[in-house]
């Protein structure tokens, strides 16, 4: 969880009157704004940064964020909740976890603690158990160094609320300024009985705890200084193991970084390798990047998924540090990107992170079009655009709207291109007109575009490369223009 370096004396009296609150407060009616986004998860009100808490139970996707209901700009966080039966229409909760004496709730995971190792449940009720950062805004303020911390907090009622563990922290700060993030998940160890795995964000690095009952952590190992890139503070880990298409099992570490992503400011790389004995070794010391657009950061995977879903379930903030909280919103600021499903494939020997839309996405699909001589009108501000790419590898697409604004989406000479320089509102940042670039080596086939309100996401080959990237235009796009290299464009309208 990236936080502000710095720190308004007039939040003191925002968080006291904040810590109680268990409802959002409403603003004025934020569905009716200019850039409310259709079909991505918003607030109703107030701010909102990184994805938290990530667990399914009981049917039900929860969906924790970094929030702060008094203000659109970053402040004391909570913990905002929400949950969904399909992962399209989302229910508003009341804030799970608010500030307390031990500091703000900064990012973190929640697992089903099936076992009841923790206790703080029963054989047949067991606990949800959430385990995030407290960051002591005094301790940083007066220079201590040891203001962050990890804890625990349960619930024994799917969610709908919590209590924190009278134990906390129950994994002290050891003197390093930058120590938070937690990824909870659970495996079996060597001797055959399960032990839960925590992937903490140390500084520039990772560290590997282990523990029983949650309660209590052992350090593994540390992996990171020296590899990948630094050009900001390591953030919100999650190690996952996936299967390659011959069923050769690797390992995958997701790494936010802020700054220090390919189009500047935030971003999310990650490594491929394997994990014995509480040790990461990466395969090689290459740079891999899970979204190549300028607003993917701090995303994380889904605990606790059925068996028989068979799928590595991610989301992620949609926006960046560079500008987040100056974005052209009036009372609520950020999104989630769409949910995606994640898997390994291959190129040319080297292996990389797929992220493709989750299934569910095609329940949104309503009208279909078919885009006739190359143009076609849009049906609304969200849609859906499906098309292959012909043999020459290349394709060019204009979206304009009749005020003045034009969003270009190619790839030619080996690079995808977003160019939103002048895709509508941008004074409020001097990073954020510009024309965004990603390598692909490999043949494009296919190209999925998203977009809402205020975004835009296309998924090359089902996700082989990603680009998520706002945009604030005057008016809803009402036209496209596809100048080369494209076929079979089909066009949905999407309806929640």
């Amino acid at each position: 969880m990236n936080k502000v370096n710095f720190y308004c004396l007039s939040l003191l009296v925002i968080v006291l009157s904040s810590c109680e609150k268990q409802k959002p407060v409403a603003f004025i009616a934020a569905d009716t704004e200019q850039y409310k986004p259709d079909y991505h998860f918003t607030p109703s009100s107030g701010w909102m940064n990184d994805p938290n808490g990530l667990v399914y139970s009981d049917g039900e996707y929860h969906l924790f964020y970094q929030y702060f209901p008094d203000s659109t700009v970053w402040g004391p966080m909570h913990w905002g909740h929400a949950v969904s039966k399909g992962l399209i229409n989302w229910e508003d909760l009341p804030i799970a976890l608010a500030p307390d004496s031990l500091g703000y709730i900064f990012s973190g995971s929640a697992v089903y603690d099936a076992e009841n190792s923790s206790g703080f449940g029963t054989e047949e009720n067991p606990p949800l158990v959430a385990i995030f950062t407290y960051h002591d805004m005094e301790g940083e303020r007066s220079g201590e160094t040891e203001y962050q911390s990890q804890a625990l907090a349960y619930s024994l009622d799917k969610g709908r609320t919590w209590e924190k563990y009278s134990g906390n922290p129950v994994l002290p700060n050891p003197g390093i300024r930058d120590f938070r993030d937690p990824k909870v998940s659970q495996f079996v160890g060597a001797d055959g009985k399960k032990v839960w795995l925590m992937t903490l964000a140390v500084a520039d690095h990772i560290n590997f705890y282990s523990s029983p009952d949650l309660k209590v952590w052992t350090l593994l190992s540390e992996f990171g200084q020296g590899i990948g890139a630094h050009g900001g503070v390591w953030e919100c880990p999650d190690l996952i193991p996936m299967n390659t298409l011959t069923g050769e099992l690797k390992w995958v570490l997701l790494v936010s970084i802020n700054p220090g992503g390919p189009q500047n400011g935030s971003a999310t790389q990650y490594f491929i390798g394997d994990f014995e004995d509480g040790v990461f070794t990466p395969d090689d010391t290459m740079i891999r990047w899970l979204d190549y657009g300028p607003d993917n950061y701090a995303g994380v995977t889904w605990s606790n998924l059925p068996d028989e879903q068979n799928r590595i379930l991610f989301i992620g903030w949609m926006s960046n540090w560079l500008y987040g909280q100056s974005v052209p919103t009036k009372s609520w600021r950020s999104a989630m990107t769409l949910p995606r499903e994640l898997s390994l494939f291959d190129v040319d020997g080297t292996l990389l992170v797929k992220s493709a839309p989750s299934k569910e996405m095609v329940n949104l699909r309503g009208k279909e079009t078919i885009v006739a001589e190359n143009q076609s009108g849009l049906p609304s501000q969200s849609f859906e655009l499906i098309a292959e790419v012909s043999e020459e590898d290349a394709f060019t697409m204009n979206f304009s709207n009749g005020s003045g604004d034009t969003l270009f989406i190619s790839k030619e000479d080996g690079l995808v291109n977003i160019d939103r320089r002048k895709a509508g509102k941008a004074d409020f940042s001097q990073e954020f007109a510009a024309l965004h670039s990603a390598p692909m080596s490999w043949q494009a086939k296919n190209i999925r575009l998203y977009s809402d309100a205020s975004s835009v996401e296309v998924f090359i080959n089902e996700g082989e490369l990603v680009m998520t990237s706002l945009l604030f235009p005057a008016s809803p796009w009402k036209n496209v223009q596809v100048t080369s290299g494209l076929s079979n464009v089909k066009i949905f309208n999407l309806v929640k």
